[in-house]
């Protein structure tokens, strides 16, 4: 299985972010959304970088409740590890646990396409543990 076909499943929308809007305004997002991480834009649409849960509980430790009057652009991750479309499930989570991230824009053609997490990619691979184990069994059985 691979990064397009998780997409496929889940659905390709892509939320994103202005840099200069507000750490709350993100933060109303995510929860709208039920979503861990939004892709942050400057305002020609190019992708500057990447919001997570973690990078606003990292800045909120560090500074308080402050954060949440704070833009965008001082929280995000810059230039965030990407993944391209036809990456194999393996791949992705090799990257994760790699670069310890939780969320990876898909890209093809220089385009953000869409974005999987961590959870997209444990659930495809118990997926393919379980189709594997299914045709050991039916193999043994047969």
């Amino acid at each position: 299985m691979k990064a397009e076909h998780i997409l496929q499943a889940k659905g390709a929308t892509v939320f994103s972010v202005l840099a200069a809007d507000k750490i709350s305004d993100a933060i109303s997002m995510l929860n709208e959304k039920n979503i861990g991480a939004v892709i942050v834009k400057d305002p020609t649409e190019k992708v500057v970088g990447i919001l997570s849960e973690r990078d606003i509980v990292r800045h909120m430790g560090a500074r308080g409740a402050g954060v949440l009057d704070m833009s965008v652009s001082d929280c995000m991750t810059p230039n965030p590890f990407t993944c391209a479309a036809d990456a194999t499930v393996d791949e992705l989570m090799a990257k994760m646990t790699d670069k310890r991230i939780r969320h990876l824009p898909v890209t093809q053609d220089d385009k953000i396409v869409g974005v999987v997490s961590i959870g997209d990619v444990v659930k495809r691979k118990i997926q393919q543990a379980e189709q594997e184990a299914q045709a050991l069994k039916e193999y043994i059985a047969s």
